[in-house]
């Protein structure tokens, strides 16, 4: 990624916080192996401050979406307190195999490490931590070659655990597609993992309306999307409550 492919992913600006459209595939920072990360770009959106912006959260490796960075130490503490909270609104959208029968649902799922040898993969565990997530459905379809179904959720976790979604997802028997460690996609060779953080909410600033940021569906979606009813970014259906915000200064 070139700096200037970085600075084309800014979805929203202004004195205390940045949101990136962050690409799947590529780890938000550099992990124990090394290797490239999002952070390495992070210098193209100083715009003007003597430091680059810092992580206010993570999002998965193979997880596309809205990304909210600090601008500042200050910022990136207020911004922490925030999403630690459980202040922080957060929507994504997947793609699940198969799907569940009702229109809408509540996971309470506590969630805990495999073992030592599996890094951070977690499992569904009575004595982990616990971990909450709303879901509701979109669309519903099948793939046009095999007739497979597949349904269009809008998630939303209400605790911040590691692979939280793809493991709740998994549990409840309709994993996410592309899901190679929790669901049925190969290691090598399958499709993309179906899973993106659609928008953000953050009530960053007292006496303002929270900042409603959204990121655009990556194209490894749009088959499977529109299968399910998704008819592009400007369908109504996709409700007038996430509209997407760009630069910006309270």
């Amino acid at each position: 990624m070139s700096p200037e492919e970085m600075v084309s992913r800014l979805l929203y600006r202004d004195a205390l916080m940045l949101v990136i459209d962050k690409p799947a595939g590529l780890a938000v920072h550099r992990g124990p192996k090394g290797g490239a990360s999002l952070e390495d770009f992070f210098d193209a959106l100083r715009f003007g401050l003597p430091r680059p912006p810092s992580l206010a959260h993570r999002l998965d490796r193979d997880t596309s979406g809205c990304l909210a960075l600090g601008r500042h130490r200050k910022a990136l503490a207020e911004l922490g307190r925030l999403f630690r909270s459980g202040a922080v609104g957060k929507t994504y959208w997947a793609v699940v195999e198969g799907g569940p029968a009702e229109d809408s649902g509540h996971i309470a799922l506590a969630l805990g490490r495999k073992d030592v040898t599996r890094g951070w993969w977690m499992k569904v565990d009575p004595d982990g931590q616990p971990a909450v997530t709303d879901w509701r459905v979109l669309g519903r379809g099948a793939n046009s070659s095999s007739g497979a179904k597949s349904t269009w959720l809008a998630l939303e976790p209400l605790t911040g655990r590691t692979h939280q979604l793809r493991v709740h997802c998994a549990e409840m028997g309709w994993p996410i597609v592309g899901d190679a460690i929790y669901g049925s996609a190969p290691r090598l060779g399958g499709p993309p993992l179906h899973l993106h953080a659609r928008e953000v909410l953050v009530p960053l600033y007292k006496n303002h309306a929270p900042i409603r940021v959204r990121a655009p569906v990556p194209p490894h979606m749009h088959a499977r999307l529109r299968a399910c009813g998704w008819q592009g970014e400007f369908d109504a259906a996709s409700s007038l409550a996430a509209q997407s915000v760009s630069t910006a200064s309270p």
